[in-house]
């Protein structure tokens, strides 16, 4: 019974960080849609329109990570934006890790990032229960 109440804690707790995390992206896609349309891939098409209903995803993330019967289709939407996006970091990261001027900066951030992307995709599966791994019961 414990065991249930931490579980039900820390989903809480990741739901709140996730809501928190895209609720901000969405607002600065739509508010500041310049920094991300300079890292959106040539292929994509209306990069603008793409930013923007970016951010409307975001948000509807956020939001539907709360509501009863929108929480696994939320998780499952976040997880899915986490692949969508993943072409935009790769793009990025190519970008600043090829500049003349690149240090060392860029590469603290960027490896990391790419590296921690799968972990997007997880979490907002992990939080709302879709997935149970590592926790599950043996």
């Amino acid at each position: 019974m414990i065991e249930a109440a931490r579980s039900d804690e820390r989903h809480t707790g990741l739901r709140i960080g996730l809501s928190l995390f895209y609720g901000a992206a969405g607002l600065l896609h739509l508010a500041w849609p310049a920094p991300f349309l300079t890292i959106t891939p040539g292929w994509v098409p209306d990069p603008a329109m793409v930013i923007a209903l970016t951010g409307v995803c975001e948000l509807l993330g956020a939001i539907g990570l709360w509501l009863r019967g929108a929480k696994r289709p939320a998780a499952i939407g976040l997880a899915l934006y986490a692949v969508c996006v993943y072409p935009a970091n790769i793009k990025h990261a190519i970008d600043s890790l090829t500049a003349i001027d690149a240090g060392v900066l860029p590469w603290l951030y960027h490896l990391p990032r790419l590296a921690l992307q799968p972990v997007l995709v997880w979490l907002p599966l992990y939080a709302t229960g879709i997935l149970r791994w590592p926790r599950r019961k043996r």
